[in-house]
């Protein structure tokens, strides 16, 4: 009877631990779901009281009266639409002429061996380790000598200066991982190298892209730092809209939240078209080929 008893305690200790471990896996996402959520939360329960509330000591974390004031005096504090359009033309051109010249890229550094291959991967990798802030002052005087300051032009330039290399790296991990032998296979049927990549490499790195291009069109799209230094008032971005709401009266919490929460509003819609091939994206090269 000893002897089964403890095999039996034993058997119970092993079912316990793996629910133990479990549960303490579900807590901890449940945290960071948590810490990553309540920003957004507390943006808009900000943007739907009433700017009162929003700077009282005392705040409450479901509003007690809900209201679209705020929108509306965002949408009067200065000019929304000129803002957002011009950061849409900024984000997806970026985003095309990234995904497009990162794709070849890729392409050449995974599939072809030339000289001064790897010198390519390391700077790559080398581009991406500089602050941004530290390449601000060279930006300006390159792009004020060639006349492109205070223009678009200038704004997408600068961008793809630092999505390009990502979009290069990360597409290359995407195409190492399709294998080799269904180009050839192919090419074999009579395919050139360029109808092998179109019709198979093509359509298996299509998850891939849609990742990369979501993430270029959020880093496009929010930055900040580079929108303020090279654009004037007049040709002002979204992110750089968003600063009217600081003068030297304060800072109008509410109409600000609001503005913010109307700038979310095309990553979200974005995020709900592509958020199948996203995922696949996100997965994809988990086991390769």
């Amino acid at each position: 009877m000893n002897v089964r008893s403890g095999v039996t305690s034993t058997g119970a200790a092993r079912v316990r631990a793996p629910r133990t471990s479990r549960l303490g896996w579900n807590l901890l996402g449940l945290l960071v779901f948590v810490s990553a959520g309540f920003p957004v939360y507390w943006m808009l329960n900000t943007a739907f009281k009433p700017a009162k509330d929003a700077i009282d000591p005392d705040p409450h974390f479901f509003p007690n009266v809900f209201t679209l004031e705020n929108f509306r005096r965002a949408l009067d504090i200065a000019d929304f639409w000129g803002p957002v359009g011009r950061s849409l033309t900024v984000s997806l051109v970026v985003v095309v002429i990234g995904i497009a010249v990162g794709m070849l890229a890729a392409l050449a550094i995974s599939r072809f061996a030339f000289r001064g291959r790897k010198i390519v991967i390391v700077g790559i990798l080398a581009v991406q380790m500089i602050p941004l802030v530290a390449m601000i002052i060279p930006v300006f005087l390159l792009l004020n000598d060639l006349g492109q300051y205070d223009k678009l032009t200038g704004l997408i330039i600068t961008y793809l200066t630092f999505i390009l290399p990502f979009t290069v790296w990360t597409l290359r991990g995407f195409i190492v991982n399709i294998p080799r032998e269904l180009e050839e296979a192919a090419m074999v049927d009579g395919c050139t190298r360029t109808g092998a990549f179109v019709r198979v490499v093509f359509p298996l790195l299509a998850p891939g892209m849609v990742a990369t291009s979501v993430y270029g069109f959020i880093q496009a799209w929010n930055e900040y730092l580079y929108a303020l230094m090279l654009m004037s008032q007049q040709n002002q971005t979204a992110t750089v809209w968003l600063g009217n709401f600081t003068t030297k009266n304060g800072t109008e919490y509410a109409p600000m939240m609001a503005g913010a929460t109307m700038m979310a509003v095309p990553i979200v819609i974005l995020f709900l078209l592509v958020q199948r091939k996203m995922a696949a994206g996100l997965t994809a090269g988990a086991v390769k080929g």
